[in-house]
């Protein structure tokens, strides 16, 4: 289990949902608060604007399901599958995942502030104008991935992983060249003098 910023412990959950089939469920508005998800089909469900505020989700199933500002609080992700998911303008803030899988993920807009993601293997996902503040990315794997006007200011990034990573219009400056892979990925101007600045380098235009 992937240890959450700060050592804040995760919630305490106080009703579950077990081995429920949500294939293909709409699940628009709904609202679930300290709720364990164990063994949940939840593959092409999709929802508008529900709320799950410090859930657990175990072994839970995200294929190819669609989420409309829809919000996961500070919630936990253990084990879970988030093959061809797509979330657009979605809030993960504080949320932590373990074990999960994340093959042709699609994220554009939304928040994942202070969100839990070390040794995530997102190799292939792509995050889109995300809000990544203080994100812990501690040895992720993002290899091929595209990350581009994701916010990362803050977060961690030691040890990860951004070979061939699309960065463009990323926020670099927690970025430390010596501890990240950046091989082969691809930034633009600005991000240059960034990274050549935490090289300790000098910029001139003359």
């Amino acid at each position: 289990m992937a240890e959450r910023k700060y050592g804040v412990p995760a919630p305490e959950t106080r009703t579950t949902v077990r081995s429920a089939d949500w294939d293909s469920e709409d699940l628009s508005g709904q609202t679930h608060e300290q709720v364990a998800f164990i063994d949940v089909d939840m593959t092409e469900a999709t929802s508008r604007g529900a709320v799950f505020s410090e859930c657990s989700f175990r072994d839970v199933r995200f294929n190819a399901s669609v989420h409309t500002e829809t919000a996961f609080l500070n919630c936990t992700f253990t084990r879970c599958t988030f093959f061809d998911a797509t979330f657009a303008a979605c809030k993960f803030v504080g949320s932590v995942f373990s074990d999960c899988t994340f093959d042709l993920l699609k994220v554009s807009g939304g928040d994942w502030s202070f969100a839990g993601l070390p040794g995530a293997a997102l190799g292939g996902a792509s995050f889109t104008d995300v809000r990544m503040r203080e994100a812990d990315l501690t040895g992720a794997r993002c290899e091929g991935a595209a990350l581009q006007r994701v916010d990362l200011s803050g977060a961690w990034l030691h040890g990860a992983d951004l070979s061939r990573c699309d960065l463009r219009g990323s926020d670099l400056s927690s970025v430390d060249p010596l501890t990240v892979k950046l091989k082969d990925a691809v930034i633009d101007v600005r991000q240059a003098v960034t990274i050549a600045g935490l090289l300790g380098l000098e910029v001139r235009s003359d």
